[in-house]
C-alpha cells in the first residue's frame, strides 16, 4: 500500500483537506489525522483518527514469521539428529509453537511502540502540527487527492520516508 502524509497548521484545515480527499474517493478507512496525544483525545473526530496508533498488527506478522521459521528449523534439525526421534508432525509442530510464540511475544512488544508514521513524523507532531496521512493501492487516485489536499490553504506536502530491505 502506498502512503502520501501531509502537514496541517490546525485541525479545521486538516479536516478540510481530509474532506477533499474523501471526494475524491479515498475510502474513509485509508485517511487519518494524527496529531499530539492531547490534541487527538479532545479535538479530533473518532472517525478521523488513525485506526492503529501502534506497531501491534505489524509485529505480530513479523513475529509469526520469525518464529515460524525458528521452529521449521528447529524441527528440521530434530529430524537430523537420530537422538530427537522427529518426524514430519514434529516439524509441524515446532513451527506451530514457533510461530504462536513468536507472534505473541512480538505483537505484546509491539503494542508499546508507536505507529510507523508517528516514528517518522515525530518531530512534526511535536512540534504541534497535524498530520493528513492517506494511503491507497490506485497511483491515480492517490495522485488525484493529493493535489486537493496540496491545494488546501497551509497544506503541506512531507518527504516520503522509505522502509524495508529495498530501500
Amino acid at each position: 500500500m502506498k502512503r502520501r502524509v501531509f502537514s496541517a497548521p490546525d485541525l479545521g484545515t486538516a479536516e478540510q483537506a481530509m474532506g477533499a480527499a474523501l471526494r475524491l474517493g479515498i475510502r474513509p478507512g485509508h485517511a487519518a489525522v494524527l496529531a499530539q496525544s492531547d490534541i487527538e483525545m479532545t479535538q479530533v473526530p473518532d472517525a478521523e483518527k488513525e485506526a492503529s496508533p501502534t506497531d501491534f498488527i505489524p509485529a505480530a506478522w513479523r513475529g509469526i514469521v520469525g518464529g515460524g521459521v525458528i521452529g521449521l528449523i528447529g524441527g528440521l534439525v530434530g529430524m537430523w539428529l537420530p537422538q530427537a526421534g522427529f518426524h514430519a508432525l514434529g516439524v509441524i509442530i515446532t513451527t506451530l509453537v514457533g510461530a504462536t510464540v513468536g507472534g505473541w511475544s512480538a505483537a505484546l512488544a509491539g503494542s508499546t511502540v508507536p505507529s510507523e508514521v508517528r516514528r517518522d513524523y515525530e518531530r512534526e507532531i511535536e512540534a504541534g502540527r497535524l498530520l493528513v496521512v492517506i494511503d491507497g493501492e490506485d497511483d491515480a487516485l492517490l495522485d488525484r487527492a493529493s493535489q486537493a489536499i496540496a491545494a488546501t490553504d497551509g497544506m503541506q506536502p512531507l518527504r516520503q520516508v522509505p522502509h524495508g530491505l529495498l530501500h
